[in-house]
């Protein structure tokens, strides 16, 4: 019976299971990503293996759908296995530090052995994430499949407007940990044990002392840590990563003498409109106002940092009438600026931050590419000089110079402040038009290939996927090929819907693509991320709403097709192309090619979830098949992210021969939990 058909009007009992199916995808995906947040930050280890939890959160739900009907009760441990989590977490952090040990744990202890620490990470991560999975697959098995898939997505959607409102507000784990755990116990009333309260009150408590007895400030990018130091010097570290120290100019002076390498190029009267991008916590703006710089736009992404350079820095630069904070991403503000420079300087951008738990993307991967620095030589104004410096290591030096070479056409200036070390401060600095003032040395490195918009890997030497990326690949799939037997039962429970898992990994790799396209046309923020995440779950669930209302969608083979049409055309226009439009039609340019696709696969899964059997083993299946796509996106560290559109289309192309020949009339409902018919609106 389709939900159409049923007359019955909706029961006091059928709107509680309603909104308790609501509530407990809200929460799930709430702790996901707070998941994601919380460890990455705590976790130097896992800052590397970008969507290693997000993996090990997909297989969890999956394991908790599997048992949706089943006699385990993972939700009762729940509890138990968030304490252990949270407090293996913090009892064993993995923090990077200068020296001949790079990781330590708590004090001067030596960190756990790296696979140990993604063995406890990954194997609690799942078992948290299969109990709220669990809550969630118990109630989706007593309504309609879309019914339950269209209040899940609802939920879902509510989920990322709280964890990115919690982000704006810039509020601690504390506060992550009382929406998660205090909604865990919801789930477990009224039947909740004193050990399962105990248990959820001691995870949160930990919480607490971490946000609150550490000194610790959470911006909506990074956990940022400041240590005082003798005079004025403030260290800053992000997520557990020696990161920036605010320092004096008499300091930078004696010290860092590399802030003032620029400046032997550009005379003081030729200082007129300079912008620096990455201007953290102030050091460099501080430095440019000492040279005398009329005006200055510095951009930084996170800001936490201008702010604690408001509060902390003793040249006091933000105070300074001359300079004008813009809180954006870089290469967003190279887009949109219509004015023009004396002195364009990328400072030290190395954020050490991961775009989202979904790509291996940083926060400034799309700053340092070679499409970026074409940007940026239209923003010089005649005469003007274009700089960049940071900490490189010797192939990410050249392929800057490389960079530099393709856009300008001239070798770069190149300085080095402390030259033999395994990372170098390098000063590369070009004049278009001409030869760099003052400059004693041209850069004399091998050429490396560029990092482009579509490979925005500037840190990966070469299109390859590193063997520890490898390893950790497959240790990921044979755990949960164990895990899923173990914790989920028989395989052949599955079998049926192989289709729904290839719909899974391919729609992973979509997502995926989504999310890296916006950022390079909208900026790597937190809230252009939000964005992307809630209209992706928007056009979703526009899907199943049209599945649930539209009495006869085209056959499979009609939407196949059109989902096929919708990639080509997706590939023949690259989001690239659309970088020159205005802010709103490339917007709108942007959305109907990254969301027809999104809309037309979702129609594809709601047409063929909708009439499934088991409901919760469907869903385990396509959940499980996302998994396998999220490890599936390291591909495009060969590739890029545009041939990710190819593996798009062959694994859709495989859901569409596996799915052939399944009929409504061969899926009679398995026994169970009457369906609530009260459930359409």
């Amino acid at each position: 019976m389709s939900d159409l058909q049923a007359t019955d009007q909706p029961s006091a009992e059928d709107r509680r299971q309603k909104g308790r199916l609501f509530f407990a995808s809200f929460l799930m995906l709430f702790t996901e990503l707070a998941l994601i947040r919380w460890i990455t930050a705590n976790n130097v280890y896992v800052t590397e293996a970008t969507n290693f939890v997000l993996l090990a959160s997909f297989l969890g739900i999956g394991i908790g759908f599997l048992n949706a009907r089943s006699g385990r009760d993972y939700l009762r441990w729940t509890p138990l296995a968030l304490l252990a989590l949270v407090g293996f977490v913090l009892a064993f952090p993995v923090v990077l530090q200068v020296g001949p040990t790079p990781f330590r744990g708590i004090g001067h202890i030596a960190a756990l052995p790296k696979p140990l620490s993604f063995i406890g990470v990954f194997v609690l991560t799942v078992a948290v994430m299969a109990g709220y999975g669990q809550a969630v697959a118990r109630v989706f098995v007593g309504f309609r499949p879309l019914s339950a898939y269209r209040l899940d997505i609802l939920g879902s959607i509510a989920g990322i407007a709280v964890f990115s409102a919690l982000a704006f507000l810039q509020q601690p784990p504390f506060i992550w940990g009382l929406v998660a755990g205090g909604g865990l116990a919801g789930l477990l009333l009224p039947k909740i044990r004193w050990w399962q309260a105990v248990a959820v009150v001691l995870a949160v408590a930990l919480l607490g002392i971490e946000s609150y007895g550490s000194g610790e400030h959470w911006s909506p990018y990074n956990k940022l840590v400041l240590h005082k130091q003798r005079g004025s010097a403030v260290r800053v570290t992000a997520n557990n990563i020696p990161f920036q120290t605010i320092h004096s100019i008499a300091f930078l002076r004696a010290h860092d003498k590399f802030y003032f390498f620029p400046y032997r190029h550009v005379p003081p009267q030729d200082l007129g409109n300079v912008l620096i991008i990455g201007a953290g916590t102030g050091n460099d703006v501080a430095v440019a106002l000492a040279h005398g710089a009329r005006h200055i736009d510095a951009v930084e992404i996170d800001p936490a940092l201008p702010a604690t350079g408001r509060r902390l820095h003793p040249e006091h630069p933000y105070q300074d009438p001359r300079v004008t904070v813009h809180i954006a991403d870089g290469r967003q503000f190279l887009q949109n600026t219509t004015q023009h420079y004396s002195l364009i300087m990328f400072a030290l951008p190395d954020s050490l931050t991961a775009l989202a738990g979904q790509s291996g993307l940083r926060l400034e991967s799309y700053l340092l590419t070679e499409n970026s620095l074409a940007e940026a030589r239209q923003r010089l104004a005649p005469g003007g000089t274009f700089v960049m410096y940071n900490w490189y290591a010797p192939f990410v030096l050249n392929r800057y110079a490389s960079e530099l070479i393709d856009v300008y056409h001239q070798t770069p200036c190149l300085e080095l402040s402390n030259p033999g070390l395994a990372r170098t401060v390098g000063v590369l600095t070009v004049a278009p038009g001409r030869s760099v003032p003052n400059c004693t040395k041209l850069w004399q490195g091998s050429r490396v290939s560029p990092a482009t918009d579509d490979w925005p890997f500037p840190y990966l030497p070469t299109p390859s996927i590193p063997l520890s990326y490898l390893l950790m690949i497959v240790a990921i799939l044979l755990a949960s090929l164990l895990l899923v037997r173990i914790g989920g039962g028989s395989f052949t429970r599955m079998s049926s819907y192989i289709d729904l898992a290839f719909m899974g990994a391919a729609f992973m790799l979509l997502e995926t693509k989504n999310i890296v396209g916006f950022a390079l046309l909208f900026g790597t923020t937190w809230f252009v991320n939000a964005l992307v995440f809630a209209a992706v779950l928007g056009a979703v669930y526009l899907a199943v709403e049209t599945a649930r209302w539209v009495k006869r969608l085209p056959p499979p083979l009609v939407l196949y097709g059109a989902l096929i049409a919708s990639l080509v055309v997706t590939w023949v226009v690259p989001q690239a192309s659309l970088l020159n439009l205005p802010v709103i039609p490339r917007f709108l340019a942007a959305a109907a090619l990254g969301f027809a696709p999104v809309f037309l696969a979702n129609l594809i899964f709601a047409q063929r979830f909708k009439e499934v059997a088991s409901s919760g083993t469907a869903f385990a299946a396509n959940l499980l098949g996302a998994m396998v796509g999220g490890t599936l996106e390291y591909l495009s560290l060969i590739t890029g992210y545009r041939a990710s559109l190819i593996a798009v289309a062959v694994l859709y192309g495989l859901a569409f021969v596996t799915g052939r020949g399944r009929r409504p009339a061969e899926t009679a409902p398995v026994p169970g939990p009457k369906e609530p018919l009260g459930v359409s609106t």
